[in-house]
């Protein structure tokens, strides 16, 4: 008994000593941001992120004006889900799902506890707000054009050749030429580091390019965030403050949202995390719709609309069919075209002009059978757009 207690207490000795060591590298390494990472997700039971993670961090506020509600539809919830849909949304722990037909809303219904108000995280839809925003910025004379050099922001890079080549615009359409990896579950990676870290900016500025911008798209989240920090140098002031002025007050926003931040006075997560609820997030669906006229206002350049509607060809040539614009997902050859907004636990708002509709799903988790439904990530997108044209016709 003797000599078993004695391995035990050996064996507890080592692996102390093993956690001790491994606190130490973490730090060393500037990895400490894994401890708020684990108490955050697996802590609570979940594996990433989550879209009511809004109170683990610090937020900004994007104050709305005026409310401008929707107009419902004479049909209002009259035309029922059909079963594939139904199946779709009740396995894949929805929040809200919201059909827009003709401006007005024609379905909505909500799931698990979520509401009409409920505020969850729109993960990457955001990045097609941020490049409204450098749209904005644009016109208003603060960024010279999509061909400005990032360098002229990010004065870090001066010495970089290869970010001297980098443009704006090649943020926006992901053909920047960035260091990063994309990943969401990895706990030792730079999206991690990003969502649970305390300084964004000197993560973002601290890293290199690695091949010339322009030529090829590739995601990564890291190049919206160096995308942010330009127009929020741009504008001199918060990005919620120049969302909120130029978007979600003009468009009416039924309720404020929030932007996560990576410290209390700091930087938002540009790449991800704005807080808001469906009907409000549709909205942007609906602007681009109507290429960026509101209520017979021009809230932005419509042909700055129309450029982010269309594939960018020149980053796609070695494959047969573009699949982004700027900051938008696009799939022209499907059996009826659209384009969307896309996040990480399938936050989507789909535009089907063709039926000038729009529609947003919003959820826990997202279907990930590789369905091979078509050629956009989130194949599950195509049961709620293939499904919504079924439900409404022509």
């Amino acid at each position: 008994m003797k000599f078993i207690l004695k391995i035990f207490k050996k064996l507890l000795i080592t692996l102390v000593v093993l956690i001790g060591i491994s606190v130490i590298l973490l730090y060393a390494t500037d990895n400490q941001y894994i401890f708020r990472g684990v108490k955050l997700t697996y802590l609570k039971g979940n594996t990433t992120a989550n879209i009511d993670d809004r109170l683990d961090f610090d937020t900004r506020m994007i104050s709305n004006g005026e409310i401008q509600e929707w107009e419902l539809s004479e049909n209002y919830n009259q035309i029922p889900l059909t079963d594939t849909l139904f199946k779709e949304l009740e396995v894949y722990k929805p929040a809200g799902f919201l059909i827009i037909k003709d401006g007005k809303i024609l379905n909505e219904h909500y799931f698990n506890g979520y509401s009409d108000t409920s505020l969850t995280n729109s993960f990457s839809v955001s990045k097609t707000m941020l490049t409204m925003m450098l749209g904005k910025a644009i016109e208003e004379g603060y960024i010279k054009s999509l061909d400005q050099s990032i360098v002229d922001f990010l004065p870090e890079f001066k010495d970089d050749s290869l970010a001297q080549q980098c443009t704006v615009g090649d943020l926006s359409a992901m053909t920047a030429g960035y260091d990063w990896s994309e990943s969401y579950y990895l706990p030792l990676n730079p999206t991690a580091k990003a969502y649970y870290g305390r300084d964004i900016t000197e993560q973002m500025l601290s890293r290199s390019f690695v091949k010339e911008s322009g030529n090829e798209f590739e995601y990564l989240s890291g190049v919206t965030q160096l995308l942010g920090i330009v127009v929020r140098r741009a504008i001199d002031k918060p990005l919620s403050e120049y969302l909120s002025e130029k978007f979600w007050k003009p468009l009416g926003m039924r309720t404020p949202a929030y932007w996560a931040l990576d410290n209390p006075d700091g930087m938002e997560k540009a790449y991800c995390c704005v807080y808001s609820n469906a009907r409000d997030f549709a909205k942007f669906g609906q602007l681009i719709l109507q290429d960026g006229k509101w209520n017979g206002k021009q809230l932005i350049d419509s042909s700055f609309v129309s450029l982010m509607k269309s594939p960018n060809l020149s980053a796609f040539s070695k494959v047969e069919q573009p699949i982004y614009g700027y900051s938008l997902w696009l799939d022209y050859d499907h059996s009826t075209p659209f384009y969307s907004l896309i996040g990480h636990l399938g936050q989507y708002i789909a535009v089907v002009p063709e039926h000038n509709m729009v529609i947003v799903r919003l959820g826990q988790t997202r279907d990930r059978r590789g369905t091979k439904n078509g050629v956009l990530p989130g194949n599950d997108l195509y049961y709620y757009v293939d499904e919504a044209v079924k439900m409404v016709g022509s």
